[in-house]
């Protein structure tokens, strides 16, 4: 497997593994599938903002992808981030994602960041699990502040400083 910068030829794979997330999952709190031009302006207005797409290639076609962007966007939340990232149905649990997630860090502390966010349903607990594992740290935990398939959904944030402290 390798981790590479994405590019337009990535969108599709990109898409597939996020609307089967979207279908599937409470990870994005999103009902309609996303649109291959969705996607593809998704990428580019990362990388017009100077945030990196990257994305995890196998022999089978891609296999996660990973990025980060503001958290908020005023000036004086420059240097904290919140990051995504999603693997293949059939890919959890390999390993993918935390790969994606350490080649994340480096990028963010050589762009200056502090500190990077999670945003995680709180059902989700391989999610927080896997969060955890990387050092992040719960800090928030919003009730009821999303509705999907029928059901209200609470959000936890979890965060981690990028630099050792």
């Amino acid at each position: 497997m390798m981790i590479r910068s994405a590019t337009e030829i990535d969108v599709p794979g990109i898409l597939a593994i996020y609307n089967d997330v979207i279908a599937n999952t409470t990870a994005v709190y999103r009902e309609a599938p996303a649109t291959e031009d969705d996607r593809l302006q998704w990428i580019k207005t990362r990388a017009a903002q100077g945030f990196p797409v990257l994305v995890a290639e196998a022999d089978d076609g891609i296999v996660g992808f990973a990025s980060f962007g503001e958290f908020r966007v005023w000036p004086c939340y420059q240097f904290t981030v919140e990051h995504t990232i999603h693997v293949r149905h059939d890919r959890r649990k390999s390993g993918i994602g935390g790969d994606l997630l350490q080649a994340l860090f480096p990028l963010a502390t050589h762009m200056g960041k502090h500190v990077m966010i999670a945003g995680v349903d709180a059902s989700n607990a391989a999610s927080i699990a896997f969060h955890q594992k990387h050092g992040f740290f719960q800090v928030a935990h919003f009730k009821e502040v999303g509705f999907k398939f029928g059901r209200w959904l609470d959000l936890v944030f979890l965060q981690r400083w990028l630099e050792p402290r």
